[in-house]
């Protein structure tokens, strides 16, 4: 009860002092106002205001003449510091600028209690309260006489700095350090340049790998492009420091581009201090990302050489495919990376940040609108992968394409057509598709090329069935073993179909034995004298349709022995 007793009490003391505030502040309204400066509120408002007692006091501003800060004004809410120092630097300019104004001309007005006014002649500088004295920690008075100092002093140097001598003088000073600038940078750029080809002829020879027994960690390659980077680093480095030095040199020369002289050195650290303070707060986590970064990179070699040294048979697994290592690899590292990811994110600088949530959420939206077909093409060239349907160099049809797989990749298959055409089949496509693959079994037990005859019911079928033996026989790179075969496929009402099938090694010869036996075929039925009679039949010829041998090699063809 104790407390809450004085609570109320402090509540209602300051009620009273509030109205007491009010009150007077209505009183003052009423009395006839005494002339203020115009660059200050009221000296009681200001007063209060250094009290606490009445406006909120706001910060200090400085009062800036070509760049050059002369002092600092208080302001108050009705009367930010900022517009008031504007005004009073505005008021000094134009004294600088009139001809007719001397510095002799510049006193201290007392006569108001509590302020001290600048003036200039009969015009007014500024004014000074006793809340501006305590803001310097010194008397009104003293404080009065060295804001006059200052303002004479800032006239002086105003119209000092326009006189033509003193321009000239100083743009001759801009136009030598603009050449100092130029031979520093021929000179450095000259000297990077040897001491580049000076390390590369001294050190580039004995940069090494960094290897641990077989493994490699860090390639001599790698090693040099660090001391490369690092060299011209240092080279951008004195670029920018040289450019800096020049800027703030010559800027301070002349008045309009003094200030910016004074704040070149403000653009560069308020970045850095900004930056070092972030790096300062995250170093904690840029730690703990650097080392889960050097163990994710390390673990992902160290499973890439696992699945190399399958791929290349070194390792033997049973039942594992080396074809499958390197996509096995790919999903590991995916799920490594994302592991990785999982884990970091928490630790990323600015992760829980409205900005970075938003950009994630965007890029999550725009990733699943449009990967769709993305996901479905990954899964099934994964899904080919494990279900060996091929793999590169196989002969193989897919829909209406027919030629060899170039490469395989996740997204897409690319095929090379027996006329040379390279196309790409999506590998959703592909998986939704009838794939046959002339190459798996004729690696151990041939691919069979077969054709079909048609021949008379008046020919022996001994006679036939060896002919298209013979045929086999004189094809070079059909195989002997397993020996060919025939096969009567059909008893027609004209003629009996007969099937030849040879054994091949290499599918995608399979072109040129067709044509080689087509060839052989024909020759061996017209040495024999037996008529094919494929595709159709009508009737008997008169004469057998067969070529004799003497017009086998009628003009344009050659014989051989020619």
């Amino acid at each position: 009860m104790t407390n809450r007793s004085s609570f109320l009490k402090l509540i209602l003391l300051l009620a009273a002092a509030l109205l007491l505030l009010l009150v007077a502040e209505v009183a003052g309204a009423q009395e006839a106002p005494t002339a203020t400066p115009p660059d200050l509120p009221a000296q009681s408002s200001a007063v209060r205001s250094d009290d606490g007692a009445g406006l909120e006091a706001v910060d200090s501003a400085p009062v800036v003449i070509d760049g050059v800060v002369l002092f600092k004004v208080r302001g108050v809410s009705a009367l930010p510091a900022e517009k008031r120092a504007q005004v009073i630097a505005d008021r000094i300019s134009a004294l600088a600028a009139d001809p007719g104004f001397s510095r002799e001309a510049l006193r201290i007005d007392e006569s108001r209690p509590g302020l001290s006014v600048l003036m200039a002649g009969s015009h007014m500088v500024m004014g000074l309260t006793d809340a501006d004295a305590r803001l310097e920690n010194i008397e009104r008075h003293i404080l009065a006489s060295l804001f006059l100092t200052r303002v004479g002093d800032a006239v002086d140097n105003w119209r000092h700095d326009r006189t033509p001598a003193t321009l000239q003088r100083n743009a001759l000073v801009a136009l030598g350090s603009t050449f100092v600038l130029a031979l520093i940078f021929l000179a450095g750029a000259r000297l990077f340049r040897k001491a580049r080809a000076f390390l590369e002829q001294r050190l580039r020879q004995r940069i090494h790998d960094v290897q641990f027994q077989t493994f490699r960690v860090v390639r001599a390659q790698q090693l040099w492009g660090v001391l490369n980077g690092a060299i011209s680093l240092l080279w951008v480095v004195v670029v920018l420091t040289a450019v800096y030095l020049y800027l703030s040199s010559v800027l301070v020369l002349f008045p309009w581009t003094r200030g910016l002289a004074g704040d070149l050195i403000e653009l560069l650290l308020n970045p850095l201090r900004t930056l070092g303070l972030g790096f300062l707060q995250a170093v904690p986590k840029l730690a703990f990302l650097a080392v889960l970064f050097f163990l994710l990179r390390y673990t992902l070699k160290l499973v890439r050489h696992f699945f190399d040294n399958i791929r290349d048979g070194t390792v033997v697994m049973a039942s594992f495919d080396p074809e499958w290592a390197m996509p096995t690899y790919r999903l590991i590292r995916l799920l490594l990376i994302a592991l990785g990811v999982i884990v970091a994110y928490p630790y990323i600088p600015g992760s829980q940040s409205e900005a970075f949530k938003g950009v994630s959420i965007f890029i999550g939206v725009i990733f699943s609108l449009g990967s769709s077909s993305v996901i479905g093409n990954l899964i099934a060239g994964y899904t080919m992968t494990y279900r060996r349907v091929f793999k590169a160099g196989d002969r193989v049809s897919i829909g209406s394409y027919l030629g060899d797989v170039e490469q395989v990749h996740l997204m897409v298959t690319h095929l090379r057509t027996p006329k040379n055409e390279l196309v790409a089949i999506p590998n959703s496509t592909i998986l939704n598709s009838e794939v046959v693959n002339f190459s798996t079994l004729a690696r151990t037990r041939g691919l069979i090329l077969h054709t079909t005859v048609g021949i008379g019911y008046g020919t022996p079928w001994r006679q036939v069935e060896a002919m298209l033996l013979e045929a086999v026989a004189r094809t070079p790179d059909l195989l002997r073993d397993p020996p060919p075969f025939v096969r009567q496929t059909a008893l027609g009402e004209f003629n009996v179909t007969y099937e030849i099938n040879a054994y091949c090694a290499d599918p995608r010869e399979m072109f040129r034995l067709y044509t080689e036996l087509h060839r052989n075929i024909l020759d061996l039925f017209n040495e024999y004298g037996v008529q094919i009679m494929t595709p159709s039949y009508e009737g008997d010829p008169e004469q057998p349709k067969v070529v004799p041998p003497e017009r086998w090699y009628t003009a344009p063809a050659r014989s051989p022995e020619n």
